[in-house]
């Protein structure tokens, strides 16, 4: 298949989806969170399919894609830092968490993945 549109590609329909996690986690956050972690996390979040939308869109040399995939793994790593931290501020259990964790390693072997194959492809 073809990919015409970051819209095509399977790593940015998770990284939407996850990002929609992400929201619906951080509204039982308390209140006094919202200017501190719920701004972090769901800006960390955005910034995975964002930079994967960019980088696609940008169409110049695949490796202008490859570091904006970089940037996104690295929005990625933070979101999961995020994510992880609200458990240990019991913001959310383990479990609330573990199906956004899980789609987080997820994500992040699939940007490795591409990265790679773009870089090495001729």
């Amino acid at each position: 298949m073809k990919v015409e549109s970051h819209r095509d590609l399977i790593v940015w329909q998770k990284s939407m989806d996850m990002v929609v996690q992400i929201y619906q986690l951080s509204r039982s956050f308390p209140h006094t969170e919202i200017y501190r972690l719920t701004s972090q996390l769901t800006r960390a979040a955005a910034s995975v399919p964002a930079n994967i939308a960019e980088g696609h869109a940008r169409g110049t040399t695949k490796n202008d894609f490859a570091h904006f995939l970089s940037i996104a793994k690295g929005s990625l790593m933070e979101t999961e830092t995020f994510l992880m931290l609200a458990v240990r501020l019991n913001y959310l259990t383990s479990e609330q968490a573990n199906p956004t964790l899980s789609l987080i390693i997820e994500i992040s072997k699939m940007l490795t993945s591409l990265r790679y194959r773009i870089l090495n492809t001729p």
